[in-house]
């Protein structure tokens, strides 16, 4: 295939350890194989374990499915690309030597969407269980001891814990750093890759944006005080600090903490022992499209967040509804909260002064909607949709021309 050819429309292979939706890299995974699939692109996908949410949606936007399997991974990924033929292959999630070992080889432009941490941290959240400190060291012998993160929290069952493999994760940045191209969705994640040995010249920066170019109705900003916190209920979220926090407002308000994980049973035990339970309400897993009938009524979005944030995506969200946003300075969130502009950013872990400013916009929705409203301004600015899934084609272009001049190795 030739670069001009592209214009009619590339074949892009994604490959993802999941089918269906389950957080933000499954949102902006399905957004944009629908963005591409309406503007004449074949869609693929090679895909690990299904979700059992929204599949249908996913089945729609793929043409071609290449379920992997617990055995023969190396013969599914050769399939894949005998039928499928790419032009490029897309990788978001996807921790399987073998089958990165069986990409890499292919002689088919590679480029990775660096959704989060798994990519360069043994535990996945580059801060330390026991003390929640952000670590800040690249991948070394120290994250085995005394760091001790090859124990770390099985997410998707039991048992609870899980060995990870330091030569492993080791090999896994080796086969990375062969990739064209490292899309990071922040600054922060870029110097990340850097500090772990990743060439900057194969580093791009493209925040993920959601499929929603058009501003959502804007919150009323009622007497009703509600906050909304939106998001995975794991530890790394401080659904707990959040809680901690929202004890000492004095203030009337309610919060509803939109989303599940394994974290969940004990933040609701917390809220019973800390006497939020009439105030604080767990609603479960939100499908985004429902989202807006909760931001309608909002008087303001909390990220609590006290791992590193590689982005933040959920104050896009919140943004797009003219909602001012309340976050701790973790990660990458600094390069879209402005501190005092469209919300307020809180030294990490300081519970009185996150509490301090949740009350200041509760109290003063005068000041509440400003900063909503700048907050409006800046995400239609500068994250836009379809700016976004053109910057993408214009990538995907640039290393099949690159790969056919062989100037990648």
């Amino acid at each position: 295939m030739f670069v001009g050819d592209l214009d009619m429309g590339m074949r892009l292979l994604v490959v993802h350890e999941r089918f269906g939706a389950f957080g933000g890299a499954e949102e902006n995974i399905l957004s944009v194989a629908v963005e591409l699939k309406q503007r004449g692109h074949a869609i693929g996908i090679l895909h690990g374990t299904g979700t059992g949410k929204r599949e249908e949606a996913w089945r729609e936007a793929f043409t071609a499915q290449f379920p992997l399997s617990s055995r023969n991974n190396a013969s599914v990924v050769q399939r894949a690309l005998a039928d499928f033929r790419p032009d490029v292959i897309y990788v978001h999630k996807m921790p399987d030597l073998g089958v990165l070992e069986e990409l890499v080889a292919m002689e088919v432009p590679l480029v990775r969407m660096v959704h989060d941490h798994d990519l360069y941290c043994m535990r996945s959240c580059k801060y330390s269980y026991f003390s929640r400190t952000i670590c800040t060291r690249p991948l070394s012998p120290y994250c085995v001891f005394p760091c001790g993160a090859f124990v770390a929290r099985n997410h998707e069952g039991r048992p609870p814990f899980k060995w990870v493999s330091y030569s492993a994760k080791k090999r896994e940045i080796e086969l990375n750093r062969r990739f064209h191209r490292l899309i990071v969705n922040s600054r922060y994640v870029g110097a990340e890759l850097l500090h772990n040995g990743f060439a900057a010249e194969k580093i791009e920066l493209h925040p993920p944006v959601p499929n929603s170019n058009a501003v959502g109705e804007r919150s009323s900003f009622s007497d009703r005080n509600l906050i909304i916190y939106a998001g995975q209920i794991v530890r790394g979220k401080g659904v707990d600090v959040l809680l901690e926090s929202l004890a000492r407002v004095r203030a009337p308000f309610e919060c509803f903490i939109l989303g599940d994980g394994n974290h969940r049973s004990s933040c609701e035990q917390l809220s019973r022992k800390l006497g939020l339970a009439d105030r604080v309400q767990f609603k479960g897993y939100v499908p985004a499209e429902e989202l807006n009938n909760y931001y309608r009524e909002a008087s303001l979005v909390v990220v609590s967040s006290v791992w590193p944030e590689p982005f933040g995506m959920v104050g896009i969200e919140a943004m797009r509804h003219g909602l001012p946003i309340v976050a701790f300075d973790a990660g990458g969130i600094k390069e879209w909260l402005i501190d005092g502009d469209n919300g307020y950013l809180v030294p990490w872990m300081d519970r009185v002064r996150y509490a301090a400013r949740v009350e200041e916009l509760l109290q003063n929705k005068t000041l509440a909607r400003q900063m909503g409203g700048r907050g409006l301004l800046l995400v239609s600015a500068q994250y836009d949709f379809s700016r976004y899934i053109n910057g993408l084609e214009k990538l995907f272009a640039r290393v099949v021309e690159e790969a056919q001049c062989g100037v990648c190795t």
